[in-house]
């Protein structure tokens, strides 16, 4: 088991819903900023045009709580959990949530397809080839 007070990370993906339009992406980029400052949470967004993936990073009660809440957002579907595990370090302290988009459709296909730590490690191997805007 975990202990809620130390530092916990979960990678996951899912799909936009069909019924949401691309530019809903910047909007919850920027709220999640917020949120995530207040919670003390870091993390990265990577969005596809279909698919998100994101790692969150923070105190894990918090982290899991703020999955849940996701995993119950009509703004997108099929919410696969691909890793969550406790982090020694934190990887994206440099800012709350971290966005990007990559053109290659594939790259979130493929990374949809693993669990543990392949999927972390395929998310940070994309990392230097994407844009993150903070």
């Amino acid at each position: 088991m975990y202990s809620a007070t130390k530092l916990y990370e979960v990678l996951y993906v899912s799909t936009i819903a069909p019924n949401e339009a691309v530019s809903i992406v910047a909007d919850i980029a920027g709220k999640s900023r917020t949120f995530n400052t207040e919670h003390d949470i870091t993390g990265l967004l990577i969005f596809d045009g279909l698919r998100f993936c994101q790692q969150l990073e923070g105190n894990a009660k918090r982290v899991l709580t703020l999955m849940e809440r996701i995993a119950q957002d009509p703004r997108h579907t099929k919410v696969e959990l691909l890793h969550h595990a406790p982090l020694s370090e934190r990887r994206f302290r440099s800012f709350s949530l971290g966005y990007s988009t990559v053109h290659d459709i594939d790259a979130l296909g493929k990374l949809e397809r693993l669990e543990g730590q392949p999927a972390v490690d395929a998310f940070m191997a994309m990392i230097p080839t994407v844009d993150i805007h903070s």
